[in-house]
């Protein structure tokens, strides 16, 4: 197994890999996505693949703190393929952000996951992360003020 930065030739697995998130529809918008992440100082777009097969991605955020000596690392998306979990993908891709999180003088990862996705809460615990029970969100209108 190899990981790697993800690239715009990536797409068509990462819409497949959404889609088992629960994201479909996101064809139409994932080529300048990923450009964006791609050229973005602060992000990196991690593939797993066995064999040029992507079995999984995760995406992560490096984001300064005002405040604090360190910087935290945050990721944002997480999936493994369905036939491919269970198989040390997941440990191994986790493993590979930290120690980029590391790297980049980051103190802290945090993840932000539905408690409706047991499996994955329950990967989360395993891997040594705590819950934080205080998250809050807000929708914001598109378009003008």
């Amino acid at each position: 197994m190899n990981i790697r930065a993800a690239q715009i030739t990536d797409s068509y697995a990462l819409i497949s890999l959404l889609t088992e998130l629960g994201y479909g529809h996101t064809g139409s918008l994932m080529h300048d996505r990923l450009e964006q992440l791609l050229n973005h100082p602060d992000e990196r777009l991690l593939v797993a693949e066995d064999r040029q097969t992507v079995l999984g991605f995760l995406s992560l955020h490096f984001i300064p703190q005002l405040a604090l000596a360190g910087d935290f690392a945050r990721i944002s998306y997480f999936c493994i393929a369905e036939g491919e979990r269970s198989k040390g993908v997941g440990q191994h891709l986790l493993s590979h952000a930290e120690q980029l999180a590391r790297e980049r003088g980051c103190d802290r990862m945090e993840v932000h996951c539905h408690e409706s996705r047991i499996k994955a809460n329950q990967f989360y615990a395993r891997e040594g992360y705590s819950e934080s029970p205080r998250y809050r969100s807000k929708a914001l209108a598109s378009g003008q003020q």
